[in-house]
């Protein structure tokens, strides 16, 4: 690493102007990074990553404005360089992955237009060979078949190829510095690997440092040289990866160590030092939810429709998402559904809500065959509030126009019976349950913090005492501080509650925290069962044994 760093970072300090005045973001924050080296920056949401990393592209929204502070880029000062000379620099000298894949690429033009759109502003390709150019990145980041992907649009890919793409975009013109923004939220463990992998090899191959923003220590720990360490805008503390995982100085980096689930901790131990202990779980009772051969197919397209109807182009064979799958759920049991990104979990939950039709199959719920009962009957039969559904994203399950009281009231409205003071006596009740304090239930969802509008969801979710929840993915967006907190709750309203749980997952670990049982599927099937210490201590499955070693953990 050269001894001149090719960024550095002095005193910076970001302001935005509010309603309220002026809030100061970042902090005199000092960081740099060498050719070569990988930085991770740490720390929960708020803390001040990103702010940090759009001041160094200039790419603040109007309100924002840096209040003091150097940014140094190869012997260039950013901060005083004009829009013209910055907006050359950016994705030809300094680069970026945006942490939402789908929402960084524009819906209605295909990737490899994309593509082509930097080469041809940076002038790394002209007009004749801006195409040959597009399909020879997206082959550099392993896209199959790359010529038939330049045609795609972005809602015609998956979630990790979408960030492939995105990885595409920002390594085409070779940059010197690559900022990542939590570029594998959301993404299965496996994905997340091959991405990370990806973007290690690119880098290296090319000489290039890369500034990686992420709340995962675990990914910190395994793909980077150093470590800062942010809390409140402020840098905390500043170290090797090694060094920062084997022996934290500081309170704060101390308790995100703490509160990240790693092998052979339990619930309780991702809290704070205190906590107390939880009652003995109950012996799960008889099967509450039974899924005998279920299935779900999908049409294909097989050629024009003209041409089907005149006999002359066969469809194709329906593509299976679910195939023939069985389990069941007892009674004050958790069970974890876990496995990659397309591989059937969402599909599965969502017909076990009956927000689909299974094409085969039976599912009873307390000895009824609800999968008989189609889905738009389902919400308003009798079974509806008895199952219900916390959603993978807290801010999108919310309607932005509703306070977080009328979310919470809004389930019992439509299938309860309570109304006015007794309504508003209960949505009170739900949200002391879920520890949301009675004063923020005026407030809309973007006056929340992401682990307070999952608390609203939760509530919501409770709100007609279900004897089943849905989990999908309730923290796969939150920081490792406030999931441990999310994970305790959840934990304590099944206890006192005594609800059944179906987890659906592809971070093992939480499941491991959470689960009595869980169920590994692959393709459509299920491949593994079982109790969790059983399946993640000693798997059967060779995916099973992929999976767990796909997970990055900070040093024990």
């Amino acid at each position: 690493m050269s001894a001149v760093p090719l960024l550095d970072v002095r005193d910076l300090t970001v302001e935005f102007a509010t309603r309220r005045g002026t809030v100061r973001a970042v902090e005199r924050v000092d960081l740099s990074i060498g050719k070569g080296e990988t930085l991770a920056v740490v720390g929960e949401s708020g803390s001040g990553k990103s702010v940090t990393s759009y001041a160094v592209m200039r790419i603040l929204d109007r309100a924002g404005r840096i209040a003091a502070g150097t940014v140094t880029f190869s012997g260039m000062a950013l901060r005083d360089l004009p829009e013209g000379e910055m907006r050359d620099l950016r994705g030809w000298e300094i680069s970026m992955i945006f942490q939402n894949p789908r929402a960084a690429l524009n819906p209605i033009r295909p990737v490899g237009r994309q593509i082509e759109d930097v080469l041809l502003q940076h002038g790394q390709a002209g007009r004749g060979n801006a195409r040959a150019r597009a399909v020879e990145v997206l082959e550099s980041v392993r896209i199959a078949r790359p010529a038939e992907r330049y045609h795609a649009y972005p809602f015609e890919l998956s979630g990790g190829m979408c960030q492939r793409v995105v990885i595409a975009l920002a390594l085409a013109c070779r940059p010197q510095l690559l900022i990542a923004d939590e570029p594998t939220t959301g993404l299965d463990v496996t994905t997340q690997k091959s991405v990370m992998e990806l973007v290690t090899e690119l880098t290296r191959a090319r000489g290039m440092s890369t500034l990686l923003i992420t709340h995962d220590l675990g990914l910190a720990a395994a793909y980077c040289d150093r470590v800062v360490v942010m809390e409140k805008g402020r840098v905390v503390e500043t170290a090797s990866a090694s060094a920062i995982f084997r022996a934290p100085s500081h309170a704060y980096t101390r308790r995100l160590m703490r509160a990240t689930p790693r092998p052979g901790a339990g619930l309780r131990d991702l809290l704070p030092e205190g906590a107390a202990p939880f009652p003995p779980a109950p012996i799960p009772g008889a099967p509450l939810l039974v899924v005998e051969g279920l299935v779900k197919e999908y049409p294909r397209a097989g050629g024009s429709l003209l041409g089907r109807l005149a006999g002359r182009a066969p469809a194709e064979a329906p593509f299976r998402a679910v195939d023939g799958i069985g389990f069941e759920i007892r009674r004050g049991e958790s069970v974890g559904l876990v496995g990659e990104s397309g591989c059937g979990k969402s599909t599965t939950s969502m017909m076990i809500m009956r927000l689909l039709d299974p094409t085969a199959g039976r599912i009873a719920f307390d000895g009824e065959d609800i999968g008989a009962i189609p889905a738009r009957r389902f919400a308003s039969s009798a079974a509806r509030r008895r199952i219900q559904m916390v959603f993978q994203d807290p801010t999108d399950s919310l309607n932005p126009r509703h306070s977080a009281a009328r979310a919470i009231a809004d389930p019992i409205r439509r299938l309860g019976t309570l109304r006015g003071a007794a309504l508003a006596a209960r949505v009170e009740e739900l949200a002391s349950l879920v520890g949301l304090p009675a004063a923020l239930l005026d407030r809309f969802p973007h006056q929340l913090s992401g682990g307070q509008k999952a608390r609203v969801g939760i509530a919501r979710a409770i709100a007609l005492n279900p004897e089943l929840v849905v989990l999908d993915e309730p923290t796969a967006a939150l920081d490792v501080s406030v999931q441990a907190v999310v994970l305790n709750l959840l934990h304590e309203l099944k206890l006192r509650l005594g609800m059944s749980y179906l987890f659906v997952s592809h971070d093992l670990n939480v499941v491991r925290l959470l689960c009595d049982r869980v169920l590994v599927m692959r393709a459509g099937a299920i491949v593994e069962e079982g109790p969790v210490e059983r399946v993640l201590g000693n798997p059967a499955a060779a995916y099973t044994r992929e999976l767990l070693a796909a997970i990055p953990h900070p040093p024990a």
